[in-house]
Order: C-alpha cells, then sequence, then structure tokens
C-alpha cells in the first residue's frame, strides 16, 4: 500500500552502498542471491528464539534487495531475468519467515503461520499472475516505471510485510495475533487484486 511512497526515500539512503558495490565490480544477481542467503540466515536464528539476530539478518535482506535493483540501473544491466530472480527469491524469503515461527514452536504458532502461508501464497500468485497478462497487453504501470515486471499494489505488500516481521521479532509472544491479522489484511489484497484485475483484464480485452 505504500511502498510508491516509501521507495523514492529509501533510494537515496542506499546510493553510497550502490556505488561502492559498483565500483567493487558486483553484479545485481550476485547481490540478490547474497541478500537471499543472508535472509534465510533468520530462520535458524527464529527457531532458537534468537530475535535480535534474526532482525539482523531480515534488514541485511531487504538492503539488498533495494541495492540490487539500483545496482542494475547504474550499470545498465536491468532485464527480465534479474527481475525474475529477484522476485522469485523475495517471496521464498518472505515465506521462510512464517515458516521458521512454526517450526520455533508448533503448539502455539504453528496455525497461525500455515493460515499465514496460505495468505502468501495468494498474494503472490494473484500478484504474478496479473503481471503475466499486463506483459502480454502492454498495461502501464506508471507508479512503478523501473521494475522488470508489472507491480500490481495492494493493501499489504513488501513494506508492510517487512514491518510485520519486525513485529514478530520485537514481539514474538504476540505472532499467533500479528500472524492472524496480517493474514486477514493478505486475504483482502488477494480479494482487491482478483477482482480488480479480472476486471481490467475484461476491459482490455473488450477495447482491444
Amino acid at each position: 500500500m505504500i511502498d510508491a511512497k516509501i521507495t523514492p526515500l529509501i533510494k537515496p539512503l542506499l546510493r553510497p552502498v550502490v556505488v561502492f558495490l559498483d565500483k567493487k565490480g558486483a553484479s545485481p544477481n550476485h547481490v540478490t542471491i547474497a541478500g537471499f542467503l543472508l535472509g534465510l540466515l533468520a530462520v535458524p536464528a527464529i527457531v532458537i528464539n534468537a530475535w535480535g539476530l534474526a532482525l539482523f539478518f531480515i534488514a541485511l535482506n531487504r538492503i539488498c534487495d533495494g541495492v540490487d535493483g539500483e545496482l542494475a540501473r547504474l550499470q545498465n544491466s536491468s532485464s527480465s531475468a534479474g527481475g525474475y530472480l529477484d522476485i522469485c527469491l523475495d517471496f521464498l524469503f518472505y515465506a521462510a519467515i512464517p515458516l521458521a515461527f512454526g517450526i520455533a514452536d508448533p503448539v502455539n504458532w504453528g496455525v497461525p503461520a500455515l493460515i499465514l502461508l496460505a495468505a502468501f501464497i495468494g498474494t503472490g500468485s494473484s500478484f504474478l499472475a496479473f503481471a503475466i497478462a499486463a506483459e502480454k497487453y502492454h498495461i502501464q504501470r506508471p507508479q512503478f516505471a523501473n521494475k522488470s515486471f508489472y507491480y500490481m499494489q495492494g493493501l499489504t505488500e513488501g513494506t508492510e510485510t517487512i514491518l510485520v516481521f519486525v513485529l514478530f521479532c520485537l514481539m514474538p509472544q504476540w505472532f499467533p495475533v500479528l500472524a492472524y491479522v496480517f493474514a486477514g489484511a493478505c486475504f483482502i489484497t488477494v480479494a482487491t487484486r482478483i477482482t480488480g484485475g479480472f476486471n481490467t483484464l475484461v476491459q482490455v480485452e473488450k477495447n482491444g
């Protein structure tokens, strides 16, 4: 919901890191993969209840996620392959966090973790399925012109997801409540995306 507003504020903060990595010869894909692997280290940290460490690795993952795209634009190397790799690893990382909570305490956290994972499947599939159709019909994306795929907005986007992950680590005892609330918001996103996407495609096909 707020990605379009947050992204322009974050870009200048990442610029020194982007320039440094460019000078060192790093590629955007290397940053994407490194960020994913760092993010996965949050999983064992959550399982052993090392909340500060988990938060650290989640933060590193998100920094890398911002840096890789900016590095690609700086190097004029943006590509569909890079965008594909980025979004796939993003969704795998998103799924890994509730999975880790479910493993950490299956009795108390297992069910909310499963429901949140189901919600993530819904947001991810509705997001990516429309991107395929948007590419086919050349539907414009003015708010995210630099993305390598159509970025469909919703109530729960990347920023909201990360904020919830931070709250999970800061207040793990509230994980069930936070997971249920965020899953509900995700299901609203799924419903609005499916409805909006379907109606948009109906109009495009009628006009086209």
